[in-house]
């Protein structure tokens, strides 16, 4: 049951919260992953390279994971050391870079991605339909403050716009390529 907070020492509540909600859904997200040999980041770099149609740069990768160039590429080279993804020069740009899958990390995809999926679909299971509806929805109102505070004088709807776009595309994929992959259980 909530206290009755005032109004700051409900923001700092939401805020731990939400701190506490994504790193055990990392951490939960991890222990799912271990099995194949992944983290959630590493998995997550398979994911957007896969359903991005790879070869990808890089710094794209670092924009849709939102994480600094110097640190994903820091990523990208334990995952090539690792054997999941290759380097690949640009045949006209010799200077970029592009990093593809392996196929040890196609197969390693398609064992993770089910158990991704399941995990999601659990970690949601408390909410219902409606629930999550007002869940995204406010999350999305924080997420937009965040885009604005993070890029001040650019059009925070041109950025969420271009962000759902992409995301749109790459989660339909994903959820087609699980979908396939995933046993059907028979209902009696």
């Amino acid at each position: 049951m909530m206290q009755d907070y005032g109004s700051e020492e409900l923001s700092v509540m939401l805020c731990r919260l939400v701190y506490l909600t994504y790193t055990r859904y990392k951490n939960g997200m991890d222990q799912t992953l271990r099995e194949q040999g992944l983290t959630m980041e590493q998995y997550l770099v398979l994911v957007n390279i896969r359903y991005n149609d790879a070869p990808m740069r890089i710094t794209d990768l670092a924009t849709w994971l939102e994480r600094s160039t110097n640190s994903m590429s820091m990523l990208v080279d334990r995952m090539v050391k690792t054997h999941l993804l290759r380097r690949i020069r640009d045949k006209r740009d010799r200077r970029v870079v592009n990093v593809s899958l392996t196929s040890k990390a196609e197969t390693i995809l398609e064992q993770a991605s089910p158990a991704a999926w399941e995990f999601n679909q659990l970690t949601m299971s408390a909410l219902s339909y409606e629930d999550k509806h007002t869940f995204a929805n406010l999350f999305k109102m924080v997420n937009d403050k965040l885009l604005g505070y993070l890029n001040p004088g650019a059009t925070v709807e041109g950025i969420l716009e271009s962000d759902l776009k992409q995301r749109d595309y790459v989660m339909k994929k994903w959820r087609k390529q699980v979908q396939l992959a995933t046993p059907k259980v028979k209902r009696s």
